[in-house]
């Protein structure tokens, strides 16, 4: 171990054991929201998921955080949500094993958790979404906003091939039109996102006709890479339900 990494884990050990101290004398801190103007409200699981302290997360949920339902800042986004928008891997992780119910939860726009981690490009975050999101993943990548937008008009506005691909595997609808009748592809944040995305869609089309399905092809030809979360235990929990959705989990410095 280098020295900047026992440096940061001294430090996040010493972060760990402040939160304990502080929650364990002054116990009606455990949500405290942020009422300041540009605080949105964000409750101490809000800030910790945000910044990807998955440790204190853990803390947070332990005492009861979450307990009579989900937090919600004024945007009505959870911590969940947050930690995807940050692409934070083992948070998002942990959260969805804690509830999966949170990865469906709606903010102010209609956007949910698989939306926001579409938009900031964060494949692994997306397959992992995918894998624990109750009602399967297809129905999942065609839920949309209060604008008619789903997953893949925001991974495409924003140029995010491999979240692209994945969401095409799971199922997206690439000919779903939002209310301004736009759809995915239409969107294309630039020439090679466009050509892309069609040969995704029109590669789909021909093995759809040829074989009778529509999103394992795309699936099947997407390679298995190793990827690692928390305990083996949970890792092999993960992978059973990666393997059933025709999902691949992929951690982003395996790309």
């Amino acid at each position: 171990m280098t020295t900047d990494l026992v440096i940061t884990s001294v430090q996040q050990t010493a972060r760990d054991l402040l939160v304990a101290r502080i929650l364990k004398s002054h116990p009606y801190l455990l949500h405290n929201p942020d009422t300041s103007d540009a605080g949105l409200s964000n409750s101490n699981l809000h800030l910790a998921a945000s910044l990807g302290h998955v440790q204190i997360c853990q803390f947070l949920v332990n005492l009861g955080h979450e307990q009579d339902g989900p937090a919600l800042n004024e945007n009505r986004e959870t911590a969940l949500t947050l930690a995807a928008r940050g692409g934070h891997i083992e948070t998002v992780h942990y959260l969805c094993q804690t509830d999966a119910d949170w990865i469906l939860g709606q903010d102010t726009h209609g956007r949910d958790a698989l939306m926001e981690a579409s938009r900031g490009g964060h494949d692994t975050v997306v397959q992992i979404l995918l894998t624990y999101v109750p009602g399967g993943a297809e129905d999942a990548v065609r839920r949309e906003d209060k604008e008619g937008n789903t997953a893949l008009h925001f991974a495409s506005s924003n140029g995010h091939l491999l979240v692209l691909r994945t969401l095409l595997a799971a199922g997206a609808d690439a000919e779903h039109k939002n209310v301004w009748c736009w759809t995915p592809v239409a969107y294309s944040a630039s020439v090679q996102a466009e050509v892309y995305l069609k040969a995704l869609i029109n590669q789909n089309k021909a093995q759809a006709q040829g074989k009778g399905q529509q999103s394992a092809p795309v699936a099947a030809q997407v390679q298995s890479r190793r990827w690692k979360f928390g305990t083996s235990d949970s890792s092999s929990k993960a992978k059973a339900k990666a393997a059933a959705a025709g999902l691949r989990i992929v951690r982003d410095e395996d790309k």
